[in-house]
């Protein structure tokens, strides 16, 4: 509980821990796809970058954009999927896949805002960030640093940052 004072009026807060998922600092970030590398060989014990549940977009020739599940309140992607194949682990807040029930209808892929849900052909169902049990490997091999576990709020900040830096020239500052 935190105490707030406004206009001489005190108000109280709950304050909840937020749950941390995978990030990254898009200054940081080259697109060298170690971590989807890295992601595969942990998961699925394979060097293959279709089989990481993490994705590096490449939205321009200078800008790379690694994307994972945000751990969602109230997931879209638990909501959507009509066989009950999706859960959320209370600890972590990271999805967890039963692929025995997962019959690959698509629609936690659709309702997912981040494109953080993807498929795996081998197995027939679909995959997302697990935080490696805790430890996420992309974030301990990424060889630039860029990945980190951040909260919503922090990985708003550094895309806010990010932006300022590149739309207005240090100069100018």
């Amino acid at each position: 509980m935190v105490a707030l004072e406004v206009d001489d009026t005190v108000m109280s807060e709950q304050v909840t821990e937020e749950r941390r998922f995978v990030g990254a600092d898009f200054d940081k970030c080259t697109g060298c796809r170690v971590c989807e590398l890295v992601c595969a060989l942990e998961n699925e014990k394979v060097f293959d970058p279709k089989l990481s549940r993490i994705k590096v977009l490449h939205l321009h020739e200078l800008v790379n954009m690694p994307t994972t599940c945000r751990l969602c309140e109230d997931a879209p992607c638990i909501r959507a999927c009509p066989r009950d194949a999706l859960r959320q682990s209370e600890e972590t807040g990271a999805i967890m896949v039963d692929d025995a029930k997962c019959d690959l209808c698509g629609w936690c892929i659709e309702s997912c805002k981040y494109g953080a849900i993807s498929v795996s052909e081998d197995k027939k169902t679909v995959m997302s960030c697990n935080l490696c049990e805790g430890t996420p490997k992309c974030v301990e091999w990424c060889p630039e640093g860029a990945l980190s576990l951040m909260t919503q709020r922090e990985f708003d900040q550094k895309a806010r940052k990010t932006t300022v830096n590149k739309l207005i020239p240090e100069a100018w500052r």
